[in-house]
């Protein structure tokens, strides 16, 4: 059975299991919950944190070293980055306004868990900025300082991008760490069934259906941001710079959208999808071939959008007000963090506790959206493959264009 059935199955047996204890034997559920439910859901939770920090490292590290010399990118290294980076802030805007406009999280759900949870005093928005250069960065790891670690990561793999063949033994022993890393995220979403199953009864189990209900409307307001994204932002710009129609964009693009669905990878779906963009949509194979698999690894803007949902949800649950500097800093931390956010199933969790941390939320918060991240997934990896196919599209356009200026100059000439 693949490992999203798992889960599924596994979800609604937690709903199944937390509602019944919470109507018909909630004195038992508190039992259970103590030695069996909260330690095997707290068990994946620190599972899935201890990995933050080296793979956060080890991914941006090499997804900007494989970007190749900064002063060779050129116009095609400058042009994809731009894109991504703008749809990825686009994107977080867009979460962060559905999530503020529909209010998905009702302060009182967590009941009593919200006044014992207090957030620290956000420090000053400049200061947010000065700290992202860190004055140690092995202390910066050492304490988990996400923007701090993302700062130095793309410092480093600016530089062996730089040096080239000198630090090739470097590159290896990163890429060598990036996979030991991708094994144990492997192994840990092999927990997710049980983790998910766990923290769902838990939270319906103390709760009961008034958290369901939030639930559904946290689902709503992340499908609503993904689809707004991809029909105006995407659409948008396969339309204006793509030349493209948007109608057709989406029509030829589908198959490989529908790949991702049910793989909920980027990576496994890149193939396909390259295939795609060169055949249906007339990408050139070299735009292709350094735009699509960049964007696998630096262009997670569906994940950006559920982390900005997330993010406000959660705060809003735990009855915590998000100041204009924390927003700043989800959208920074976030928008940084995209670069270092692997395309395999599971990760945007990672990437969510990192977010989380950065603005004095507490991890905990997760157990609430984890009960229909698996869907959401899904979703979102789909919405991630087809911003890479978009800017592939867009750049491609702007080459056509700019060789047909250069041929017209020199004819010219």
């Amino acid at each position: 059975m693949s490992l999203t059935k798992k889960i599924i199955i596994a979800l609604i047996l937690g709903v199944g299991v937390g509602l019944a204890f919470n109507a018909w034997a909630p004195e038992a559920f508190v039992t259970v919950d103590a030695y069996f439910l909260t330690p095997l859901g707290q068990l994946f939770l620190k599972l899935i944190t201890m990995l933050v920090v080296p793979l956060v490292f080890f991914s941006i590290v090499l997804g900007t070293a494989g970007m190749g010399d900064p002063k060779k990118l050129g116009r095609i290294g400058g042009k994809t980055v731009g894109y991504y980076l703008l749809t990825t802030t686009i994107a977080l805007v867009i979460g962060l306004s559905v999530a503020f406009i529909i209010q998905p999280g009702d302060p009182g759900l967590m009941g009593e868990a919200g006044e014992e949870f207090s957030a620290e005093e956000p420090p000053p928005v400049m200061d947010t900025l000065l700290n992202i250069i860190p004055s140690n960065p092995i202390e910066a790891l050492a304490s988990g300082e996400m923007l701090q670690i993302i700062a130095f990561a793309l410092l480093v793999g600016i530089a062996m991008a730089s040096l080239g063949d000198k630090t090739r033994g470097v590159m290896k022993l990163m890429e060598q760490g990036n996979e030991i890393m991708m094994y144990l995220v492997t192994l840990a979403m092999k927990l997710a069934p049980y983790g998910a199953f766990a923290l769902i009864a838990s939270a319906l189990g103390k709760q009961g259906f008034d958290v369901l209900a939030s639930m559904v409307m946290y689902m709503l307001a992340v499908i609503l941001g993904l689809v707004i994204h991809s029909i105006i932002t995407y659409g948008g710009f396969v339309a204006l710079l793509g030349k493209q129609s948007p109608i057709q964009f989406f029509k030829n693009f589908f198959p490989a959208m529908t790949v991702a669905f049910s793989t909920s990878s980027s990576s496994a779906t890149l193939p396909i999808s390259m295939k795609t963009a060169q055949e249906k949509l007339g990408v050139s194979k070299p735009v292709s071939s350094f735009v699509q698999p960049l964007g696998a690894t630096i262009n997670m803007d569906g994940t950006a959008i559920m982390q900005a949902v997330a993010t406000v949800f959660i705060a809003q649950v735990y009855a915590v007000q998000l100041s204009m500097g924390d927003l700043l800093t989800v959208v920074l931390t976030a928008t940084l963090a995209s670069i270092g956010t692997a395309g395999v199933p599971g990760v945007g969790m990672i990437m969510l506790a990192m977010v989380l941390t950065s603005v004095g939320l507490p991890v905990e918060g997760i157990a609430l959206v984890l009960a229909v991240d698996r869907i959401l997934d899904m979703l979102r990896t789909a919405v991630n493959i087809t911003g890479d196919a978009s800017c592939a599209v867009v750049v491609d356009r702007t080459e056509q264009k700019h060789q047909t200026v250069q041929k017209e100059s020199s004819v010219e000439a």
